[in-house]
């Protein structure tokens, strides 16, 4: 592992004494660093993680035997943020196949299924036992595969939690069940059973991550550890936004990775660090940069992938020590998925009020709390950032993606981009959590094709929606600007909006 740049030389002398002086209690486990009430105490098995996390192997390697056994090569992970980042950056790191379903869009779902189910492996995981679209997708999958005479309890695998929900009516229905340390959060969960088995039934030798983390664990226990460096940088040297530039020449998805972790950890009681990712091409900060690669960034870290879990985990402990914040909850998580819940009530009941556009046409809605005309006028006022949020398929990318790079030149404000729902349980909490200074532009879609959700009133088509409006209300009844750009024509090019 190695940490080299230019702001090395200007770190915050102070910053590092301070998480100097507490690197010692974090090693032995003391959760009072972040308050005596801090959720650490439940979740701080993170650190032993390089060394507990082998006794998984025998259990790993049976399971991959088994799946051998019945030439299950189509893999398929189903999980929400920590229940899938990790595992979807190790396959890209290795070349390996998965398909990852985060997604509660009816077309990204038909797009994911597998095309010989008989040969598949869908794994489904949800720390919480309770996540709503890992549910759904479980109750979808299970009666495709009765529908095409499969049995399910040979191609379903489920990873949560002792004794959640699922846990218990999963064993009890006979399914092979995989529990994880419940004293990791899900987005500290990257080297347990969460990150673990879909990497090894894939192909990936997992012992190769564990030692690669176990040696950087010691080092990163000591003073002046590259974690104790990163941390004291990421304080001093930005307010708040921090520039991940993405090299997809290296570990392609890491940045993800270390988005939720930062963003979910830090983001709240109107603090945090909020990672905007672009490429090497179109740096977008201009305060403070981190690359993975030789280059012109601020501060470059190299290291293998297995370095990289363990060092990030640190990096964001002790800067939530600095910016006096819990890293181990998140509160408006929770708030997002009350408000699907009531809203999706309301609109299978029939009940929901649509609110009103102000501007439509043949091909899209536009609704704004802003007094605004358009999108152009939307993006005219100043805001801290630019948040874009596309509830549309991955599959599809409609250019939405370019509107990041093409928005941010157009305002020089640092804009990210999100995929919905799946930032729901990343950026989701620093949007509502955080220094409330962001500008938020909503893309939703009328869907042409659904799915039903077995033993649901509703589909997934509503379950999207409603998690669209139920974020946008969370939003909008804190005063931020939001603009939703609904698309009625799926043909429509989305980048004219800017015009």
């Amino acid at each position: 592992m190695n940490v080299s740049g230019n702001a090395l030389g200007s770190v915050d002398k102070e910053a590092i004494a301070r998480l100097n002086l507490i690197v010692p209690r974090v090693a032995a486990k003391d959760f009072t660093v972040w308050g005596k009430h801090s959720e650490a105490q439940n979740r701080i098995n993170w650190l032993d993680l390089p060394i507990s996390s082998r006794n998984l192997l025998p259990e790993l390697d049976a399971l991959s035997a088994w799946a051998r056994s019945l030439e299950l090569t189509q893999i398929v992970l189903c999980g929400m943020g920590g229940s899938s980042l990790a595992s979807e950056v190790i396959a890209k790191a290795n070349n390996k196949s998965l398909t990852i379903i985060d997604s509660t869009d009816p077309d990204q779902i038909i797009s994911s299924i597998p095309k010989d189910l008989a040969k598949s492996l869908i794994i489904f995981s949800s720390k919480s036992g309770t996540t709503i679209e890992t549910l759904s997708h479980f109750k979808f999958f299970k009666k495709l595969f009765l529908d095409n005479k499969l049995d399910p309890l040979e191609h379903m695998v489920i990873i949560t939690d002792p004794r959640t929900t699922l846990d218990e009516s999963a064993r009890k229905s006979r399914f092979k069940v995989f529990n994880a340390d419940p004293n990791v959060g899900g987005r500290f969960s990257a080297l347990t059973t969460f990150g673990l088995l879909p990497a090894s039934i894939i192909g990936v030798d997992v012992s190769v991550l564990l030692d690669d983390a176990d040696n950087a664990n010691q080092m990163l226990a000591k003073a002046n550890s590259p974690a104790v460096l990163i941390a004291a940088a990421l304080f001093s040297s930005s307010k708040q936004v921090v520039n991940f530039v993405s090299d997809e020449s290296t570990l392609p998805g890491l940045c993800d990775w270390i988005e939720q972790l930062i963003a979910e950890s830090t983001g709240k009681d109107a603090k945090g660090r909020l990672p905007v990712i672009s490429n090497k091409f179109e740096k977008q900060a201009s305060s403070f940069s981190i690359g993975f690669s030789s280059g012109d960034c601020d501060l470059s870290v190299d290291a293998t992938l297995g370095e990289h879990f363990i060092l990030w985990q640190w990096v964001t402990a002790l800067l939530c020590y600095l910016l006096e914040v819990d890293p181990f909850n998140q509160p408006n998580v929770t708030e997002s998925k009350d408000r699907t819940t009531k809203i999706l009530h309301q609109i299978t009941e029939g009940i929901f009020e649509s609110p009103k556009p102000i501007l439509q046409t043949d091909d899209l809605a536009l609704y704004s709390n802003k007094n605004v005309g358009n999108l152009s006028e939307f993006l005219n006022s100043y805001y801290g950032y630019l948040a874009i949020m596309a509830f549309l398929p991955r599959t599809e990318l409609n250019n939405v993606t370019q509107l990041q790079s093409l928005i941010f030149l157009r305002t020089r404000i640092p804009t990210t981009f999100g995929w919905g729902p799946r930032f729901l349980h990343s950026t989701g909490q620093i949007h509502k959590g955080g220094q409330l200074n962001g500008g938020f532009i909503q893309i939703t879609r009328s869907h042409e094709t659904d799915l039903e959700i077995p033993g649901e009133k509703f589909t997934f088509g509503k379950l999207i929606s409603a998690q669209a409006l139920g974020d946008a209300q969370a939003l909008v009844e804190r005063g931020l600007p939001l603009i939703r750009v609904h698309l009625k024509n799926k043909h429509f090019n989305i980048l004219k909006v800017l015009d």
